[in-house]
């Protein structure tokens, strides 16, 4: 009889043990980081080539727009630049003639204070000499001041360029972080605008939840820490999996509804969120409940 009695005992503290380690130390729901998509130009699309359920990686595209106007203005702006780089080829062009007529009165210049020297030349003919020279300076200074102001225009035409260049590449847009396509709300062939949503991707492959903890547990939760994540697994079994602390509330609030017992609801408590990795079995919404290590 004895035994008996501490045979009942002994299971009463074992039920006591297994209950307190299966109850949860606070409960939530999956949810995904997920990210809107939109077109930063407006036009018809092109192409569209993802389809809801895609995988995508950081870079991947998913639309273009149409680029044929822009495309059009930097052809019309290359045929300008063209023709202001017409005008610096003139330009110096005109330099080399002015320097070789310099070049040519040089050499009469010294003929004639030669000649002047032997009483061969006249004082007027070295003057008239020297002041085309000085015009001809005078000329080249001028056009090296249009050239200056060419080589201005041309940098404007290179600003006005690479604004066009930038323009057309986001006409390309690109996936701005892994993950899969869970919704599509454009085709190709139809007309969007700067700003419309195109597609929304979320990273199934890290999910969050967001959990409540008490107070009193808050001083022995950290950013970094690992945890056990438990999920219904058909009626009566279970999946875990392990989780990680990656943000821990600043701020109290009351208890949300999420909190299961009464006593908790009158309580404040602070969010925390857990990241944990998905292997497929996850999904958004799915409820779970979060087991910390409240030992050490």
């Amino acid at each position: 009889m004895r035994n008996l009695v501490y045979l009942v005992i002994l299971i009463v503290m074992l039920a006591s043990c297994m209950g307190g380690n299966n109850e949860p130390d606070a409960w939530g729901n999956f949810e995904s980081r997920e990210i809107l998509v939109s077109s930063e130009t407006s036009g018809r699309i092109l192409s569209m080539p993802v389809q809801q359920g895609d995988v995508l990686d950081s870079g991947d595209l998913i639309a273009v727009t149409d680029t044929s106007f822009l495309k059009l203005q930097l052809a019309e702006l290359e045929a300008s630049r063209n023709s202001v780089r017409t005008k610096l080829t003139t330009l110096d062009a005109q330099n080399k003639i002015i320097d070789q007529q310099i070049k040519n009165l040089k050499v009469n210049v010294e003929r004639v204070e030669s000649m002047l020297r032997d009483k061969a030349a006249t004082q007027k003919q070295l003057d008239d000499l020297t002041g085309q020279m000085e015009v001809l300076e005078k000329q080249k200074e001028a056009n090296n001041i249009q050239k200056a102001s060419v080589i201005s225009e041309l940098n404007v035409f290179d600003s006005r360029e690479a604004l066009l260049h930038e323009q057309i590449d986001r006409c390309y847009v690109k996936s701005p972080a892994g993950g899969t396509v869970l919704e599509k709300y454009a085709e190709a062939g139809e007309i969007t605008s700067a700003g419309k949503p195109l597609v929304k991707i979320a990273d199934l492959v890290n999910m969050e939840i967001k959990v409540y903890i008490s107070g009193a547990q808050l001083g022995q939760v950290k950013l970094g820490q690992e945890c056990k994540i438990r999920i219904d697994r058909g009626e009566k079994e279970y999946a875990d999996f392990t989780g990680r602390v990656i943000h821990i509330s600043d701020r109290a609030e009351f208890t949300p509804k999420i909190i299961q017992t009464k006593e908790e609801r009158v309580h404040m408590v602070y969010a925390v969120k857990i990241l944990v990795g998905n292997d497929g079995t996850l999904k958004n919404g799915m409820p779970a409940e979060a087991f910390f290590d409240f030992t050490n």
